[in-house]
């Protein structure tokens, strides 16, 4: 019996080894970073430039996956429902993210319950533009041509951040425009460079290449101060909208359950990234703030966003069953 009872311990001391080796051994596979959005957008631009970084620093591949559709919804479902494990990541807009309970009445997951901030890494305003066949110059200008003339509207999908701003706007200076949903950022510059949507809020990272090629034309910029790369492009805010502030947040969130040593070491190394002079500076460039929080601030942010627009969907009816 004490023969028997010693080979049990020490069977189950040598099983345990693997479990704590594991663990150690973090990242020991490839390392995922889903972009619940369309390439060519705000998300993607920031995760295709952090990638081969953060490879770098963990030793290990680290690959980008799209995974669009349903405002977003069905990537960060995908991360949320993933093994806590460190190996699978979501790249998103977390200001969307942080609109998404107020607008869908169920969600197959909860973001404050199913997933864990690591940290935000970049800020950037949207800008508001138009295909420059639109004649005005002026969001005063705008307004009055949307009371006479059909305007379609680009949103990146119903409930995101760029079509709630459009609400604001609308609902503060009585415009009158068509919302049209897409799946993404970049096939909403798109149509909107094609001319088939006339008028576009979006993230100024994705969206200011166009404004400097002149396929599209910028109105106003939705930050409380003017930005250095459009120094003549004045802020909605000074367009009659008193206050007004809107953008894109992206940030890099994991399941629930993540170890703390995980989310804590992804946190230190992309903060490095992201602050170190390359990108910044060639996200500076784009229109992007390089923007970075701490795990505990990203979820005092989240409450706060989350609390701001809540109150414009419900100002602007926006529901989604």
């Amino acid at each position: 019996m004490r023969s028997l009872a010693h080979a049990l311990l020490l069977g189950l001391a040598l099983a345990a080894v693997p479990t704590a080796a594991s663990a150690q051994a973090w990242p020991g596979k490839t390392i995922k970073i889903v972009v619940p959005y369309t390439p060519g957008g705000s998300s993607d631009i920031i995760a295709r430039s952090i990638s081969q970084p953060l490879s770098d620093a963990l030793k290990q591949t680290v690959i980008v996956e799209n995974k669009p559709g349903a405002n977003g919804n069905t990537g960060t479902d995908f991360v949320a429902k993933s093994p806590a494990d460190g190996y699978t990541l979501l790249l998103c807009d977390v200001g969307a993210l942080a609109i998404t309970p107020s607008v869908y009445s169920k969600l197959p997951f909860d973001p404050k319950k199913d997933l864990r901030g690591v940290t935000m890494l970049a800020y950037s305003p949207h800008l508001l533009v138009v295909h420059p066949s639109v004649a005005a110059n002026s969001l005063k200008e705008l307004v009055a041509l949307s009371q006479n003339s059909k305007l379609d509207f680009a949103v990146t999908a119903i409930g995101s951040a760029p079509h709630l701003a459009g609400v604001a706007v609308e609902k503060a200076t009585k415009a009158k425009w068509q919302y049209i949903p897409y799946k993404g950022g970049s096939q909403a510059i798109g149509d909107t460079v094609a001319g088939q949507t006339q008028v576009l809020m979006n993230g100024m990272l994705a969206t200011l290449p166009f404004v400097q090629s002149g396929k599209l034309k910028v109105l106003g910029v939705s930050k409380a101060t003017r930005v250095p790369l459009l120094p003549n492009v004045p802020t909605i805010a000074e367009q009659g909208v008193p206050g007004f502030e809107s953008g894109t947040w992206q940030g890099l969130l994991v399941p629930a359950g993540t170890p703390n040593d995980v989310v804590a070491r992804l946190s230190t190394e992309l903060t490095r990234i992201i602050r170190s002079p390359e990108i910044r500076s060639r996200l500076t460039a784009q229109g992007a703030e390089v923007y970075t929080m701490s795990p505990a601030e990203f979820v005092t942010f989240f409450d706060r966003e989350q609390k701001r627009w809540a109150a414009v969907v419900a100002s602007g009816g926006v529901k989604i069953d």
